[in-house]
Order: structure tokens, then sequence, then C-alpha cells
């Protein structure tokens, strides 16, 4: 499990939100693909509903993996010595329920480690004909949304720089937009948890010819309020 939480008041004004990279509208409007991936991520008539989510978790998980290798060496204990999006630490939490206070990096591997034990395991993601889902597999699901999602939070709010360098940030947005209009399709991540970046996927996924859920009127709002007033669940 991971939680997050925000930090203590050290009495001081708050420094002026700095100018976020990644919103910049020459940065925002390049894509590899015009792919209408509102359309990509529906469920085929044809397909069972647990094997599409399957398929594209793991999928994502892999691309999103890579995406974060390209930027690995610069994530490091130093310079990222919370897992942090924006004013937001994220903890990770043990299978115990032990509250662990990590580095970016170490983040990452817990979460890249946990999913991948899930989506190789037989019983939870089963290949072999005939083999049932468990119960329990969309709630997995989500919990592994959820995850990759800080991760490609992670990505922007540190990373952008050195992805604009690597000239990747067209791979990044073409990959986040695919992620967040899917786990929007089929409801895998709470809102709540996804709002800090609410300002990007309001850019990323309109121009991508999604509709936005009705949270384009609210959504800088509501990512304000994020900023502003982040709880610690």
């Amino acid at each position: 499990f991971c939680r997050k939480s925000k930090g203590k008041p050290n009495g001081k004004k708050p420094a002026p939100e700095e100018k976020k990279l990644y919103l910049e509208p020459e940065y925002t409007k390049s894509r590899i693909t015009d792919f209408e991936f509102k359309e990509l991520v529906m469920l085929p008539r044809e397909i069972d509903l647990n094997e599409w989510l399957a398929s594209n978790t793991t999928t994502f998980f892999h691309h999103i993996n890579l995406q974060y290798s390209t930027i690995s060496e610069f994530c490091t204990g130093e310079s990222c010595q919370t897992m942090a999006v924006c004013n937001t630490q994220y903890y990770w939490y043990d299978e115990r329920g032990k509250k662990i206070k990590c580095t970016a990096p170490q983040y990452v591997d817990f979460v890249m480690s946990s999913v991948q034990k899930l989506v190789t395991d037989e019983d939870v993601f089963p290949t072999k004909y005939g083999k049932e889902f468990p119960n329990s597999f969309e709630s997995l699901v989500k919990k592994i949304c959820k995850y990759l999602f800080h991760v490609l939070a992670h990505i922007y709010s540190s990373h952008f720089k050195e992805t604009l360098a690597l000239e990747l940030h067209g791979h990044l947005n073409t990959l986040y937009t695919h992620f967040m209009l899917f786990i929007r399709e089929f409801n895998l991540v709470d809102p709540k948890e996804t709002t800090i970046m609410d300002h990007l996927t309001e850019v990323l996924c309109s121009s991508s010819g999604s509709s936005s859920n009705g949270s384009g009127s609210n959504g800088s709002s509501n990512s304000a309020g994020a900023q502003n007033h982040v709880k610690e669940r």
C-alpha cells in the first residue's frame, strides 16, 4: 500500500510555485502518434473484461518501467530523497502495513518489483486457456494502476527536463494520455488520487478528443486544492 502526506509546516511562507515545464504548449502538443486513444481503450465486444484489463495493465507496466529507466540515472537517493510529486510525498507500506519512508528510486523499485511479481503470477494473471481470474483481480489491477500513476507523475514533476533533453517527451505524453484514458474508462483509480496532475491530464486528454467526464470545468480548482491541502491516506 502507499499513502501520501504533506510535509509539516515550518513557519515559512510557501515558495512561489515553480512554472511547470511540462505544461508549456510547445511540449504538451508533442506526441508520437495522433491516434484516437479514446477508441483504443474501449472494451472490444468479443473480449472478456478481465482479459482486457490484464493485457493492458501488463503492457502499461512494461512501458512505464521502460520510460522510467530512461531517466533512472538522474533519479537517485540524493536528487530525489523522497517519492514526491509536486508538494505531495508518498510512503510505501509493506505487507504488514508498516510505513516506510524511502527515496524515489527505492519507491519505484518497490512498485516495479511488486507489480512484476503480480503480472507473472499465473494465479493472478492467468495466461493458460480455461484458467479463471481470481475474485480479487479488479482490486489488484486498481492497486497496480495507482502505483503506476505515481511513477508517471514523478517523472513529470521531477524529471521532465531530462526527458526533454533525451527528446522522449513525445513518448511520455503519448503514454500518459493512453494510460489516463484507460484508467478513466474503467474507473481504475480514484479521481482524488490523480487530482494532483489534473492540469496536465486535461490538456493532454482533451486534445485527444476525449470527453473530460465533467472534470474539465473544475479540474483547475481541484488541482489547486490538491496543492494546498493534501490529506494523508
